[in-house]
């Protein structure tokens, strides 16, 4: 006898119920979901921050599936109803990435809006690319998904405050180039964000600098227009050089910093660079691998959070 094949909205709804009884139990702050990988529900669980995915950055593409350009409007009679039940409501962008990778952006984007905090325990809930949660991961929040949260630098006065916009508006982009680079083909780049001086001082142009002569308000990242530009220009050479407040320094840029005898296995030069600028500034630095569209946050000289679009 052919068996029954699997109903992924009972499937979700029991994943959603083993959560509840995991917040009360652990105990444990929340549960984090997206809004999209419910199944028909009337409300939410108590203490439920519901995930919902933002607009595209100007100048990109959608990303997934042939329909997920629709997607967004059929997601947000959902969204809105069910916010309504939520404990809190958190944006992230509208990117594919592994479960794992799914409950890390949505820990760090809940701590950017205050919604978790550092040492918080919470249950999220993931599953296919836009398809009902299949997963259930128990991560307890560190200080890698501190990187969106205003802060001092840890050289005090001397080092710049990475804003939250900034960093989540650059991981973002960062997120969208992994997955659908530039016309089509892949690229690779490294955005590095805050701490700007010193960042320029351990530098060198490899080609003439394009933002170099423009008004500041025509290079600030919180911009949406500048966002085609960057990408654009991230076929560089180098890396791109951004101020703690948005304003883009640099592109092309040589680093001339790296630790490429602390990367793990398989990373090459960009990463050691990455690694290098970070672990003598007040910087954080996103690379893109043009191979496989992974994405990396480097802090410290070391590597805090990865985000990889091709595996489950």
């Amino acid at each position: 006898m052919t068996p029954a094949p699997p109903d992924p909205d009972k499937r979700a709804r029991l994943l959603l119920e083993s959560a509840a009884g995991m917040v009360h139990g652990l105990p444990a702050r929340a549960i984090v979901v997206a809004a999209e990988a419910l199944p028909p529900l009337a409300a939410l669980p108590d203490e439920t921050i519901l995930l919902v995915r933002d607009g595209l950055p100007a100048g990109l593409p959608a990303v997934g599936d042939d329909e997920a350009g629709d997607d967004h409007a059929d997601d947000a009679p959902t969204a809105a109803r069910l916010a309504r039940s939520a404990r809190a409501v958190v944006h992230v962008p509208p990117v594919r990435l592994s479960r794992l990778g799914q409950a890390r952006l949505a820990a760090m984007m809940a701590m950017s809006a205050g919604a978790l905090s550092l040492g918080d325990e919470a249950v999220f809930l993931v599953g296919p690319h836009r398809r009902p949660i299949d997963a259930l991961f128990v991560l307890q929040l560190g200080e890698e998904y501190r990187l969106a949260e205003d802060g001092p630098g840890r050289h005090g006065e001397a080092g710049e405050d990475v804003g939250r916009a900034v960093f989540l508006r650059m991981l973002s982009l960062a997120l969208m180039l992994g997955q659908t680079g530039r016309e089509g083909r892949p690229v690779g780049t490294i955005l590095v964000i805050g701490d700007s001086e010193a960042v320029l001082e351990r530098s060198e142009q490899l080609v003439l600098n394009p933002f170099r002569g423009y008004p500041e308000h025509e290079r600030s990242v919180l911009d949406s227009r500048i966002t085609e530009t960057i990408r654009e220009y991230s076929a560089l050479d180098g890396a791109f050089v951004i101020r703690a407040d948005g304003v883009v320094e640099a592109a092309g840029a040589h680093l001339r910093a790296s630790l490429a005898d602390k990367l793990p296995s398989g990373l090459g030069s960009r990463h050691a660079a990455a690694a290098g600028i970070t672990a003598v500034t007040d910087a954080i630095a996103i690379t893109v691998s043009e191979s496989g569209g992974v994405v990396r946050v480097w802090r410290r000289g070391r590597m805090v959070a990865v985000f990889d679009p091709g595996q489950t």
